[in-house]
């Protein structure tokens, strides 16, 4: 490191950086890895990052999608680095010794009280998000969450504007299906 050779000027730049993105930066974190130790381990990294090239950064410049650029890119070095889960469809029945047998999920509709309560909001979008592969889910992150438009998610993600628009589709059709239940419920007037 080299925080000796840093300026107390500098040293200060940094720390205000870190006081104005660190919400936004742990945020997408969650949102990409869904979990909080991952967030968290992908926040510090991102700002390391940054405090390693803090002299190639402007005082005052905005810095949303660099750093988010940064995590993006550290949460695809965190999935590869993992290995490979097996993914099973769950419409299709499971197969045993004795023959075939269905999946049964629960009724996400069948205790909307529970889904509702203010608490659980944000773990419900989480595992619809969850549901989505790590491609879908950080471009449904980027733009529905953080704001990004599809030229900028291109960037960050290094990935045609095409494939952006694409993923972007598939992903809200997957999250429209997920959500249902919740929706539906808001209409019946529902408050969470």
């Amino acid at each position: 490191m080299q925080a000796a050779s840093y300026t107390p000027e500098e040293l200060a730049r940094y720390e205000a950086i870190v006081q104005r993105y660190a919400r936004h930066v742990y945020n997408i974190a969650y949102r990409m890895a869904g979990n909080e130790a991952d967030a968290r381990d992908l926040s510090q990294e991102a700002f390391l990052r940054v405090y390693r090239a803090l002299r190639r950064v402007e005082p005052g410049a905005p810095l949303e999608s660099w750093l988010y650029r940064i995590v993006s890119n550290l949460y695809i070095d965190l999935l590869r680095k993992r290995p490979r889960h097996r993914v099973e469809s769950l419409d299709v029945p499971l197969e045993t010794a004795r023959g075939e047998l269905a999946r049964e999920l629960p009724d996400a509709a069948a205790n909307p009280e529970a889904i509702f309560e203010r608490e659980q909001i944000d773990s419900t979008i989480q595992r619809a998000l969850g549901a989505l592969s790590e491609e879908l889910r950080m471009v449904a992150v980027l733009s529905d969450i953080e704001g990004f438009s599809y030229e900028e998610i291109a960037t960050i993600l290094h990935v045609p504007l095409g494939t952006v628009k694409s993923r972007l589709h598939r992903a809200r059709q997957i999250l429209q299906e997920r959500l249902r239940p919740y929706v539906e419920a808001r209409r019946r007037g529902w408050e969470p």
